[in-house]
């Protein structure tokens, strides 16, 4: 059988010399009455594969509200290990789990998503060793951080949950090192992007008398030096000819750290990137060059094996669709996810948006709880140049959706910002995504809206300062008015972002939904980027661009990556409705087109039109040039309106005009309108204006 899962789990802290994945075939019994206990060897009486959840096909259990459940498996020590201190990993285990090995006790650990480790050396004989370790998941997930993961008694929020992903959901192995060792190996661009600022940790017995040499692979850049006496070292490698990592180029600077004490020689590796990426009034900044940002939603879910990837490659696949899409960011929703899905988008070049899983109420044990996850989660990414955000509470989960009315809601989120910013000032930090801010970086908020007409009027309203509030459904009729920020956290002079936004039931209705909301996004100078919802399907749950296996859907000929583009086309029209974006009295019309351009440089071209029935995929031909329509932007400044003439075909009462800004022979930009000449009484934006069979 092949090892599932069998690549080295932990990239950014990297001992890959010396490990010994336990990934695989384990013994399992579940304990419904939890009347088992550690030395207990009965009732083991299926298997289950590790590292996919007991709720999930891919384990080989597939039982649902089980809520605690044992593991056990056998595992032999390498001979070549022996004198060093062997060490036992898991990457995250839903949700507390005790862990014996040979009969003793080594670990216990509460947090669904975080790792932690045991130094079992002590536990160990001779020969084979058994490991036994008991999960506890429990139903009621309200005060523990479960994020989409559904909860008995439900959240607030339960329609938008999914199945639970109880129990080992990420990778387990073995590494070995001596007993005075590197516990941490912090790297960070200096202010100057020359160089690359170290911050060491060690533990063990020798650590005040230890050396540590650092290296950054493949350049001549070199620092030897003796920790300071509680084991820690400050240092900086500098650079001879410094590269930065961005999007268009991934540059990757690898830092070789050699640890020489009384007990041995400790050897790990890590990486970053050189970049920053800062707020300057409105706008955002990478490297210096104003980012807008194209994101999309990611709530890491998978149809075989829940939360945990199926493999490797699905988690770099989910990138590179995405970047297919024209988004430049993945906003991973409510998930501490794999540590490789970062280390897949250090080397893509694709941004992140990285955010701790919510609790489901307010309480001060799941306020706690929370919290805990920040100083793991800055720990073990915190390396990656990809991540560009940190979030924290999402829509005020956890908080009763109530930050406004309840001031201790209001510390909590404060004080989870400062403990982030504390751990981390390099990245923005955003306090609670789309609702009501407290204490933030960025001024975000989640938008949802059937009626385009609508939509582009409250857009606009946010973003002109005319309104500081907008409507959010909760429920079938309860609507409330969501305040952008309490008093006291600033409306403007800072960077405006839509994070969520998307609409439509069927494939054809959120392809048109995505064309037209993302223009009118695109309309306003002052907007810093947007994050839709979201990538692809998950259960029931009907808003991706792809299907829940990542396959495609029918989009009605839309291709996102238009939408998406650093160059795009904003029409002044408010459509009608999917299929008749306009309606004309005759074959004959115009339409204003804008140019939107986030580049470095200004772009002008000539606007092109060809015409193909609607719902067609747009020709790759731009068509013919339209005479004296040449378009213009300045770099984030819409550009004037030009406008464009069209005639429908020879008798044609309906079709798609496709419209391309092509510059010096390049296609930079395109979009599409359907244009219709019929009536229809009937057809509008609220599809419960149509009649009924």
């Amino acid at each position: 059988m092949t090892t599932p899962r069998p690549e080295y789990p932990r990239p950014h802290f990297d001992r890959s010399h010396s490990w010994l994945t336990l990934n695989g075939t384990w013994d399992f019994r579940a304990d419904p009455a939890e009347a088992y206990s550690a030395d207990a060897s009965d009732g083991y009486d299926r298997a289950i594969t590790v590292p996919f959840a007991w709720e999930t096909p891919a384990s080989g259990i597939a039982e649902h509200w089980l809520r605690t459940a044992w593991y056990r498996r056998t595992f032999t020590v390498p001979a070549d290990w022996a004198g060093q201190r062997v060490v036992l990993h898991f990457g995250a285990v839903h949700h507390a789990a005790t862990v014996w090995v040979n009969g003793t006790e080594v670990a216990h650990h509460e947090g669904g998503y975080t790792p932690f480790a045991a130094d079992v050396t002590d536990a160990l004989g001779d020969g084979e060793h058994q490991l036994t370790v008991r999960v506890h998941a429990p139903a009621d997930k309200r005060d523990i951080a479960h994020g989409k993961q559904r909860s008995m008694p439900r959240d607030d929020y339960d329609g938008v949950c999914f199945t639970p992903s109880s129990g080992i959901w990420q990778s387990v192995w073995l590494e070995a090192r001596p007993a005075t060792h590197l516990a941490a190996l912090r790297l960070r661009p200096n202010d100057d992007l020359t160089g690359i600022t170290v911050e060491a940790v060690v533990h063990g017995p020798a650590a005040d008398r230890a050396e540590l040499r650092l290296r950054v692979r493949d350049e001549d850049t070199a620092v030897t030096a003796t920790l300071d006496p509680d084991g820690r070292l400050a240092t900086e490698l500098p650079l001879s000819a410094p590269r930065l990592w961005s999007p268009e180029d991934p540059h990757l600077y690898h830092v070789d750290a050699e640890l020489t004490s009384a007990d041995g020689t400790d050897r790990v590796a890590a990486y970053t990137g050189l970049r920053t990426v800062t707020v300057d009034g409105e706008s955002l900044y990478l490297n210096g060059r104003r980012l807008f940002v194209r994101g999309v939603l990611d709530q890491g879910y998978w149809p075989e094996t829940g939360i945990t990837a199926p493999d490797d490659a699905a988690l770099r696949r989910d990138i590179e669709l995405a970047a297919e899409a024209g988004y430049n960011l993945v906003r991973k929703h409510l998930k501490l996810e794999d540590p490789r899905f970062a280390h897949h988008a250090d080397t893509l070049g694709m941004l992140l948006w990285a955010e701790p899983a919510s609790p489901g109420r307010f309480s001060p044990a799941s306020t706690a709880a929370f919290a805990e996850q920040i100083e793991p989660m800055v720990e073990r990414d915190g390396n990656s140049p990809a991540i560009v955000i940190w979030g924290l509470y999402n829509e005020e989960w956890g908080l009763d959706w109530d930050i406004p009315g309840d001031p201790a809601k209001q510390r909590a989120t404060a004080d989870a910002y400062d403990r982030l910013k504390a751990l981390d000032p390099t990245r923005p930090v955003v306090d609670n995504s789309g609702w009501t801010h407290v204490k933030t970086d960025l001024l975000d908020w989640h938008y949802y809206d059937e009626s385009a007409a609508s939509w582009a009027t409250t857009v606009a309203d946010l973003l002109s300062g005319e309104r500081d509030d907008f409507p959010v459904k909760l429920g079938p009729d309860f609507v409330v008015r969501k305040k952008l920020a309490v008093p006291g956290q600033p409306l403007r002079g800072l960077p405006n972002l839509n994070s969520e936004y998307g609409g439509g039931f069927t494939g054809l209705d959120r392809a048109w939904h995505l064309r037209w909301q993302t223009q009118e996004l695109r309309r306003h100078d002052r907007l810093a980027g947007y994050v839709y919802t979201e990538l692809y399907d998950i259960e029931h749950e009907s808003a991706g661009l792809l299907d829940f296996g990542r396959g495609a859907k029918d989009l009605a000929g839309v291709d996102p990556a238009h939408a998406n583009a650093p160059t795009t086309l904003v029409l002044d029209v408010t459509p009608v409705a999917p299929g008749r974006d306009l309606l004309t009295t005759g074959p004959d019309f115009t339409v204003d087109v804008h140019v939107s351009h986030h580049g470095d440089d200004p772009v002008a071209g000539t606007v092109h039109t060809t015409w193909t029935p609607v719902y067609a995929r747009t020709p790759d031909a731009p068509g013919d040039a339209v005479p004296g329509c040449r378009a213009e932007a300045k770099p984030y400044v819409l550009g004037a309106a030009v406008t464009v003439p069209a005639a429908l075909p020879d008798g044609w009462t309906s079709g798609r005009l496709h419209l391309a800004l092509v510059v010096d022979g390049t296609v930079a930009a395109r979009t599409a309108l359907d244009v219709d000449t019929r009536t229809d009484p009937y057809i509008g934006d609220d599809p419960q204006a149509r009649p009924t069979a």
